[in-house]
């Protein structure tokens, strides 16, 4: 385990569950939770994951997004089975990279879009039926996390991956605005992705709303399906019956589907080929929010603050 923060430690927890898997080694910098982890799990935390290199047959990386691509490197050519929170990485260059070192040394490299676990679980993604529209939207409230990164990478690259399964070909064009409350780094961005058939998905999230939305629309040319998230409701007008939504547990599916993938020799379900789609996808907004009117204006706010 590397970073056994607020989200690491859940990853911790799912190994254990495991059969035939042993958790032998955990690595996080901050010496308040390498205490924790000893407590929590019984084993030694390290500050530095590097004495973890070649020790490990398997490694959940939890790590700030920017690190991800080094930390991810250095386990494959050591020899280990990688999963990788989301997103794979912060650039194309270091999704192509990894992608290209676990196809030449052999091992797994899955990334951790746990919900896709509970799409797969509806039917949804079975259908081979493109909606025309889907709208996303993601809300919360701030909590700190994942500061390293803006919100598109951090929250909205859950619903890119959805939406990229449910429309599975190449975006067109994209247009972007965004808002940041808590330093240079969008919390807060409204996009429109186009794509190559005519379909358009709307994306809203949030990491600075007053309160949690989260839920998909999504239209077809024979009905439409809508699902809350809070919820757990499904409206659906098309033909087509889906299963009730069970969020169950995604993160637990999603470990367990990596360990049957390395033990087995199976394809993960989330293929990092899929990861970087998202992820080409999110930097797309990125670049669209950060030329868009709203970000020219702030940059033109920082300068003025910074020239007094």
């Amino acid at each position: 385990m590397i970073g056994a923060g607020a989200f690491g430690r859940h990853h911790a927890s799912k190994y254990r569950g495991i059969e035939g898997v042993e958790l032998i080694g955990i690595a996080d910098p901050c010496p308040e939770v390498r205490k924790a982890s000893l407590a929590n799990h019984g084993v030694q935390a390290v500050a530095d994951w590097r004495e973890l290199l070649g020790k490990v047959d398997l490694v959940s990386v939890c790590s700030p997004a920017v690190t991800h691509a080094a930390i991810v490197r250095a386990f494959l050519n050591s020899g280990a089975n990688v999963l990788v929170e989301k997103p794979i990485a912060t650039s194309l260059e270091e999704a192509d990279a990894l992608i290209t070192l676990a196809r030449n040394t052999g091992r797994v490299l899955t990334v951790g879009h746990q919900e896709r676990f509970v799409f797969q679980g509806t039917g949804l993604l079975d259908s081979r039926e493109v909606p025309l529209d889907v709208s996303c939207w993601r809300m919360g409230p701030w909590t700190g996390r994942s500061a390293d990164v803006s919100v598109v990478l951090d929250l909205m690259i859950h619903d890119l991956d959805l939406v990229h399964q449910l429309i599975p070909l190449a975006v067109r064009n994209v247009d972007a605005r965004s808002r940041a409350l808590h330093g240079v780094l969008a919390d807060e961005v409204f996009a429109t992705v186009t794509f190559a058939n005519g379909s358009v998905a709307h994306l809203e999230t949030s990491r600075i709303s007053d309160a949690r939305r989260r839920g998909m629309r999504a239209e077809y040319r024979d009905g439409v399906i809508e699902i809350d998230f809070i919820t757990r409701k499904i409206r659906n007008t098309t033909p087509r019956p889906l299963k009730p939504l069970e969020m169950g547990d995604p993160l637990a599916e999603s470990v367990a589907s990596f360990v049957r993938s390395v033990r087995h020799g199976a394809a993960p379900l989330v293929r990092p080929q899929e990861a970087r789609r998202a992820l080409q996808t999110a930097l797309m907004i990125d670049d669209a929010a950060d030329h868009g009117p709203d970000a020219r204006a702030q940059e033109a706010y920082v300068a003025v603050a910074a020239a007094r």
